[in-house]
């Protein structure tokens, strides 16, 4: 019995301590949240003292919208220089026939021999020209005592009807006509030898102009001639070399900036460290179909051979404007999906988006052209599609002109 006694105490007694513990740790908790609260709490207070909202909370007052650079619409001149490729041609160039089939008999010049006009080059040998002429002055001579016979049979004819009853007139016209036909006859025999001693000159091969020869083809006893295999290359190749061409082919683009007499510089690729000048002097005027461009010429003279024809060069040509158009900022112009634009500032302080054309552009400045436009409209300096038509802007004092 004292057993079992002893067991129930001490099952009530565990399960008092256990009560106990329980109860404690209630209470530390409690006073934890307590506390927790209360450090919040006072946080909050600390931050926030007036015990009003925070502007995060509430949304404080929004920031003034951002000051927009403008620049004044104003008209001014822009000149460029295009930077073109050309190339230097002889003034004169021309390529040398035989124009009779012939050998040649010999050469006085080579290639790089300088000539003077009418200077002989070459002489060809044709035997049987020499036959034709032969053959041609002995239908003359003949011809010629024919006419005589027939102009003294005439004359005989006309003194003796000086007495009448014995020529009549029928005799008389046809011993006129006679010698009128053999002398019509005899002049075109003398015109059939004139052409056989004019072709024998195509014998002889003379220089039409002061120039160079820098082409050579034949050698002695070659064949030459106006059809065969001898008429495949020119006997020589005679050019102007002092005298030269810069040609140089202008877009159409500023076909209308070009001037007679405008000074251009242009630099070879064998003296880079040169530069040389020239003037416009031939405008083609008109557009090459292939190129859609202007023919440029300007005279170059190069007596100590410095320049050479064949010689590639780079060109600046300067592109003085003609009139005053507007210029703008390039960042002011905005190259849109669907069109070029500027972006005016209205009285209202909104943005109006204005369609251009472009024009020329050169240090940051570019040509614009619109009907809409005028000098002195307020222009956004630096425009974007993100500045959207009609939307509202704080635009700040403009710069002038196209800075």
């Amino acid at each position: 019995m004292n057993t079992m006694k002893n067991k129930r105490s001490s099952i009530v007694l565990f399960a008092s301590v256990l009560l106990a513990l329980g109860v404690l740790s209630g209470c530390s908790s409690s006073d934890g949240e307590g506390k927790n609260k209360d450090s919040q709490s006072d946080s909050g207070n600390k931050s926030n003292p007036a015990g009003g909202k925070s502007d995060s909370a509430g949304g404080g007052q929004k920031d003034s919208a951002a000051v927009i650079p403008t620049v004044s619409l104003q008209k001014g001149r822009l000149s460029t220089t295009l930077y073109v490729p050309g190339e230097l041609i002889a003034f004169q160039q021309v390529d040398l026939y035989a124009k009779v089939n012939s050998f040649v008999k010999k050469l006085y010049v080579d290639i790089g021999s300088e000539v003077r006009e009418g200077q002989l080059l070459a002489t060809m040998e044709a035997p049987e020209i020499q036959s034709q002429l032969a053959s041609a002055l002995a239908r003359v001579k003949s011809q010629e005592a024919i006419y005589i016979a027939s102009k003294a049979n005439y004359d005989r004819v006309v003194e003796t009807s000086k007495t009448p009853g014995t020529i009549s007139q029928n005799d008389i016209d046809q011993a006129d006509a006679r010698q009128k036909s053999d002398n019509a006859q005899l002049e075109a025999f003398k015109s059939a030898y004139n052409e056989v001693a004019e072709t024998l000159k195509y014998l002889e091969v003379r220089a039409p102009f002061n120039g160079v020869i820098s082409v050579r083809n034949v050698n002695p006893g070659a064949y030459v001639g106006p059809s065969g295999k001898g008429s495949d290359l020119p006997m020589f190749t005679l050019q102007e070399q002092k005298h030269m061409r810069l040609v140089v082919s202008v877009p159409e683009a500023y076909t209308g900036f070009l001037a007679q007499q405008g000074a251009v510089k242009f630099t070879v690729k064998s003296l880079p460290d040169r530069k040389f000048t020239a003037k416009v002097n031939r405008l083609a005027g008109a557009l090459d179909n292939r190129l859609r461009a202007e023919r440029t010429e300007m005279d170059v003279y190069s007596n100590d051979k410095t320049l050479l024809p064949g010689m590639v060069a780079e060109v600046d040509l300067p592109l003085p404007s003609q009139d005053s158009t507007f210029l703008v900022p390039a960042t002011a112009v905005v190259n849109g999906t669907e069109q070029v634009f500027v972006v005016r500032v209205t009285p209202e302080h909104k943005a109006e988006w204005v369609k251009v054309r472009l024009g020329r552009s050169e240090g940051g400045r570019m040509e614009v052209y619109s009907d809409s436009l005028k000098s002195g409209d307020l222009l956004v300096k630096t425009a974007s599609e993100e500045t959207r038509n009609g939307s509202k802007l704080n635009p700040g004092q403009p710069a002038a002109g196209a800075q």
